[in-house]
């Protein structure tokens, strides 16, 4: 493992955590311990005896004294269920993103740093008590000079040089493990690690975010029961972002939606036709609506805040998911089973068996019942121990439509306990596959291919006769390594010898048949006698040889 020297004190201060919560083991086996000069009475630690607290419980309270970087990290793993047990995700749910906010004078420095001016030539007003803190940034209200009111994001002083190297030290260990360990070479952490990094370094840019809200807001600028907040985008940079200030309800405030005279149903079918819509026609859905992120605004529309976290799905992906949502519910386990593997999410190695065995029970425990009884959440619970032990690979904007899917029926359900989302799900699962079979989605597959084979018909007469002059040269030379095809090769020749042995006695004795008539053992015998002689040695051993190959190979079979 290569240690960069301007990190040691963050490696040692890492290490030094890990070990302090009893993960000393794991440290040692990738020799961390020793390369970092740790203590020898550091890295002998071990968890008390009194300590009752799992493995699990451990790990979490480790992440969360880490810091940002692996709190984020934490929160992604909670979701990942094939990658860890289930009493892992369960604990790290729990980790919180809450730290105490930076005083006012050092985001204002932010402010005026990506702005230019200073904060009283921007807002006509701003209140200095932050709404919001988290590890990355910290949200004020204020008021422009047009007299909008807006929040304003700014990015916490110095958190982007604290997540760049964290997340390098992470992908250091990330990638130690999958050389050293089997866990980390079959789940290929270090890759991983990466895709975490792209992530969490498009979230400290708040330019990304500004894009995201800008193309959702495009997307629902035709549901007036939807509304996206506008973005400033001539007060918004890396580090800051100004938009629009909703003004509303939190969507699970039941009491208050209530007393505002709020219809519980209509909404619950307006959240619902937003899931359904961002997921199945747009592929691109908002992948953190929590119940502080969606508010409702005067007249009953749905206002969507805080675009840092957002998944995609391409046509094939929609289709996929369509058809395996419709599998599950008609309880068609065989088809689940056959759709995992068309998805490649379950390898074509997989124990079938087994896994529809297991798929069947649980789903069986809600046959029967309808939609809207079935916890999605509780059903996801009995899920991941399938997930984890049978190594299903699961796309990442996979995971995180199953955490916004299970988070909007937590909604859904707060709103309208009796309501269906598998009939408000219908028109859009029809109009996708209406939408499968028109030009418009089958065409520019279809001018792709033509273009393919107009390309391959132009260049194959040059490239044919480029490889004819290297035939005729003797330059062209074929390389293949192909290790588990040998043993299959060398069975055929032990066949093809067999085979040909046997013809070869075929005709020595029928030749044999011609020449016995020709015998003459008169003294000193003539050359017929002598060819006749030898052809009957060699017919005997031939014949010998393919009765023993045969008696042996039986035998290897009766012990086997």
């Amino acid at each position: 493992m290569l240690i960069r020297p301007r990190y040691l004190r963050r490696y040692r201060q890492i290490v030094s955590i890990l070990f302090d919560y009893g993960f000393g083991a794991a440290l040692n086996q990738l020799g961390m311990g020793e390369r970092l000069n740790i203590p020898r009475r550091v890295r002998k630690r071990k968890v008390a005896a009194d300590d009752t607290f799992s493995n699990a419980r451990r790990l979490r309270m480790a992440i969360e004294e880490l810091g940002p970087t692996f709190i984020k990290g934490g929160q992604i793993l909670s979701a990942r269920s094939d990658l860890l047990p289930p009493e892992f995700i369960e604990e790290l749910i729990y980790l919180q993103d809450r730290v105490p906010p930076v005083s006012w004078d050092k985001a204002a420095a932010v402010i005026e740093s990506e702005l230019g001016k200073p904060v009283s030539q921007i807002f006509r007003a701003i209140d200095t008590e932050p709404i919001a803190a988290a590890s990355l940034a910290q949200v004020y209200t204020a008021t422009l000079f047009t007299g909008e009111k807006v929040v304003v994001k700014v990015q916490r002083p110095g958190i982007e040089e604290v997540v760049n190297t964290d997340l390098d030290i992470m992908f250091d260990l990330a990638k130690t493990a999958q050389e050293h360990t089997e866990i980390g070479y079959r789940h290929e952490v270090s890759e991983l690690a990466q895709e975490f990094a792209y992530g969490l370094r498009g979230e400290l840019d708040f330019r990304r975010e500004a894009r995201s809200a800008g193309q959702f807001r495009e997307n629902f600028k035709d549901e007036p029961y939807l509304y996206v907040p506008k973005i400033y985008l001539e007060y918004s940079t890396r580090r800051v972002m100004v938009l629009e200030r909703l003004q509303g309800i939190k969507i699970d405030d039941i009491q208050a939606l209530e007393a505002a005279g709020y219809d519980r149903h209509e909404l619950a079918s307006r959240c619902a036709d937003f899931v359904l819509k961002e997921v199945m026609l747009d592929g691109y859905f908002h992948a953190d609506p929590h119940p502080g992120n969606l508010l409702v605004l005067p007249g009953g529309v749905i206002g969507v805040i805080d675009f840092g976290t957002m998944g995609r799905l391409d046509e094939r992906d929609r289709s996929n998911i369509a058809r395996l949502f419709i599998n599950i519910v008609t309880m068609d386990v065989d088809a689940v089973v056959d759709q995992l593997q068309h998805m490649r999410i379950a390898g074509y190695h997989v124990d079938t068996e087994g896994l529809t065995k297991d798929l069947r029970r649980v789903l069986m425990r809600y046959y029967g019942l309808p939609i809207y009884e079935i916890s999605g959440q509780e059903l996801f619970r009995e899920v991941q121990p399938l997930v984890y032990n049978y190594k299903l690979r699961v796309p990442s904007d996979y995971w995180l439509l199953i955490k916004t899917a299970i988070i909007m029926q937590g909604v859904g359900l707060t709103l309208d306990p009796d309501f269906d989302i598998f009939a408000a799900a219908q028109p859009y699962l029809a109009k996708l596959f209406r939408r499968a079979w028109l030009p418009t989605s089958w065409g520019p597959g279809l001018m792709r291919f033509g273009l393919d084979w107009k390309d391959l018909a132009a260049e194959l007469p040059r490239k044919l006769n480029r490889i004819t002059d290297q035939l005729e040269r003797g330059d062209l030379t074929v390389k293949a390594e192909l290790p588990q095809i040998e043993p299959i090769f060398q069975r055929v020749d032990r066949i093809v010898n067999r085979v040909i042995n046997a013809m070869i006695l075929a005709a020595l004795i029928v030749g044999l048949a011609f020449l016995v008539p020709r015998l003459d053992f008169t003294w000193p015998w003539p050359l017929v006698t002598w060819v006749i002689l030898g052809a009957f040695l060699v017919s005997f051993y031939l014949g010998a040889k393919l009765v023993w190959d045969a008696l042996r190979k039986r035998s290897w079979k009766i012990r086997e």
